[in-house]
């Protein structure tokens, strides 16, 4: 990681002077300390995993009840959840009108490129709120501070002020084999809808969504109770984040190959719990498996590359296709079925479900 203190992003971070939080993963990003941060008006602290390797930067903001933060914009595309409380947020571009939507727990919304933002409080209790970009990307690429706040281009393309911009979306379908949902905000990602997508695991849905023209989106996914995902592997940068019940996640690198328990390489798989408010970030070509080991069916969201409208060539290089972490590696893709996987997984846990008093309702090998 100490190469990575050379680029432009991670000297900008330095100098902001709030804490910078590494590691896999954090337990809840909503008990992360925050102090004040001059460029914002608010307090915030860096969030800097390992597995975002320079491709996504992410930070956690707090707004002070009935507040507001400073009006920014910037050369960099941004997704923002807000975890605590209730306000709205101003958008605008110069000379043209300005835009307000409300917001709540768990709303999900993305200044589009370059605009005027503006968040504001409008509770008697601190707004807190998970920011995902591609940052660092920008910034180490232009390596100029002043152009990536002050660029006084507008994006016409990505955001006129149409009426409804922000209202949540209807239009949905499917892409390869992707579900798509094109919004520019989600009310509340705890309980929108997501398609079935079994493909990926026993009971698992998954939705795409497409948001303010970005290639930076995300999606959500769900599975029920006393299941777990099929592992799969894919480039840097994806942060999720958990939105209901609990487990862990298995992170190892596809060096270690598919078994890498049987091979006697375990020790160097890692193991990081999750619950609600949890952020972990795998990294590139790291297989990663979710196992919820809760009562009630799992939530995530996840933050990352890939978008069907905008894609990036990296993105679909590092998992062979766009469809790439649907297909079984042994079809040229990224994803383990479970008949494949290593036996230890499954034993390891049912042990776990055995310590939450929850049956294992996977399906017979």
């Amino acid at each position: 990681m100490a190469a990575f203190h050379k680029t432009t992003y991670f000297r900008w971070m330095a100098k902001q002077g709030i804490p910078v939080v590494d590691g896999y993963g954090v337990e809840d990003v909503r008990d992360v300390a925050t102090t004040a941060w001059a460029r914002t008006g608010g307090k915030a602290a860096f969030l800097n995993l390992y597995g975002m390797e320079g491709v996504t930067g992410m930070y956690v903001g707090e707004i002070p009840a009935g507040g507001a933060l400073k009006p920014e914009r910037h050369f960099y595309e941004e997704v923002i959840v807000i975890l605590e409380g209730q306000g709205a947020t101003e958008i605008w571009q110069d000379g043209g009108k300005k835009q307000i939507f409300e917001w709540g727990p768990w709303s999900l919304f993305a200044p589009p490129l370059n605009t005027w933002h503006r968040l504001n409080n409008g509770g008697r209790t601190p707004v807190k709120y998970l920011s995902v970009s591609n940052a660092p990307l920008v910034m180490d690429i232009v390596h100029n501070e002043d152009f990536v706040f002050n660029c006084p281009y507008n994006f016409a393309d990505r955001y006129g002020a149409a009426d409804g911009y922000f209202n949540q979306g209807l239009k949905r379908y499917e892409s390869g084999m992707q579900h798509i949902w094109e919004s520019n905000f989600i009310s509340d990602i705890q309980t929108a809808n997501v398609d079935q997508r079994e493909v990926k695991g026993s009971g698992v849905g998954i939705t795409q969504f497409e948001i303010a023209g970005n290639s930076l989106i995300g999606h959500l996914a769900t599975w029920p109770a006393a299941r777990y995902h099929k592992a799969h592997y894919h480039g840097a940068g994806a942060i999720l984040l958990g939105l209901q019940s609990s487990g862990y996640v298995l992170l190892w690198s596809k060096e270690l190959g598919i078994h890498p328990f049987e091979s006697g390489r375990g020790d160097e798989v890692v193991e990081v719990k999750w619950r609600a408010g949890s952020v972990y970030c795998p990294g590139g070509g790291w297989f990663h498996q979710h196992f919820n080991t809760g009562a009630e069916p799992a939530r995530h969201l996840a933050l990352r590359y890939g978008s069907r409208i905008h894609p990036i060539g990296f993105k679909i290089a590092d998992k062979r296709s766009e469809d790439g972490v649907y297909i079984d590696v042994n079809q040229g893709g990224t994803l383990i079925e479970y008949a494949d996987e290593d036996p230890y997984i499954r034993r390891h846990y049912e042990d776990e479900c055995n310590k939450t008093g929850v049956q294992s309702a996977m399906p017979t090998l």
